[in-house]
């Protein structure tokens, strides 16, 4: 009777190298300065992940296994508590993206409005050799001047203008297949158009930057068009006609608080 050949245990030769999953290459000093200064922010360490994971896409384009090493080592995590956050909200991405992030709303009322065939021509415009650009796929080299990196995004918050699309979550209203393919073009030229509503246009890992909360100008990042006048359409019709919301009933009786068990 053949015996099964034992397997062979992991040596330290056998380990992944060093230099793949060590972060101490890839943050310098300033990164991580503005690491502790976030953490410092918090009364408990851990709740600084989500924009310590932003100070990491700023720096690399994205959350790569190095990153996600130096979130743990600063908030003393493990690398699977770290891993659970950055896959599971979509803002933090996994592979390297363009200098510009452009988010197509395609949620209900947006593709009604045309959102969907604006997804659909943007795919075909930054495509190449006939094959269209999918999903938080990049046109041209990660990080280089003009590079898109295209995702659909559920609900833009922005209902009242659709369709929309963002640039590195600066707001772009009211777009059409046309207007949309010029706004591209744009940005592949090196151009930055002026959102809709928002700050002025920079580039995706500025606004990450911004995010984790430094920001060269907050001035001049805050300077810009903030609501637009459909926005407040609803106020203003109230206002007109004198409606309010009906007053709270006095001496409302709410249901008792359950004891804790």
């Amino acid at each position: 009777m053949r015996q099964m050949s034992e397997v062979p245990r992991a040596t330290p030769e056998m380990a992944v190298p060093q230099a793949e999953s060590t972060a101490e290459a890839e943050f310098d000093e300033l990164t991580r300065q503005r690491a502790k200064l976030i953490v410092s922010r918090y009364p408990h360490s851990r709740s600084a992940l989500l924009p310590m994971l932003h100070l990491v896409q700023s720096v690399q384009g994205y959350v790569s296994q190095a990153g996600i090493q130096f979130c743990a080592e600063q908030l003393d995590l493990s690398t699977a508590e770290v891993s659970a956050v950055a896959t599971f909200y979509t803002m933090y991405k996994r592979r390297p993206g363009g200098e510009h992030l452009v988010s197509v709303c395609t949620n209900t009322l947006c593709a009604a409005m045309g959102g969907d065939k604006i997804y659909q021509r943007l795919c075909e415009r930054l495509g190449s050799d006939g094959r269209p650009l999918k999903h938080e796929e990049t046109a041209g080299d990660p990080g280089a001047t003009g590079s898109i990196t295209l995702e659909h995004a559920e609900c833009l918050a922005a209902c009242d203008l659709a369709p929309v699309i963002q640039v590195n979550y600066e707001y772009y209203d009211k777009q059409s297949p046309r207007s949309a393919t010029e706004l591209v073009d744009a940005l592949r030229r090196g151009e930055k158009p002026p959102p809709t509503r928002g700050a002025p246009l920079t580039d995706w890992r500025t606004v990450e930057r911004e995010l984790a909360g430094f920001f060269d100008d907050l001035p001049a990042a805050a300077d810009g068009p903030n609501a637009a006048e459909e926005t407040f359409a609803g106020n203003r019709l109230a206002e007109q006609n004198g409606w309010a919301a009906p007053a709270m009933p006095e001496n409302v009786e709410l249901p008792p608080v359950p004891e804790k068990k």
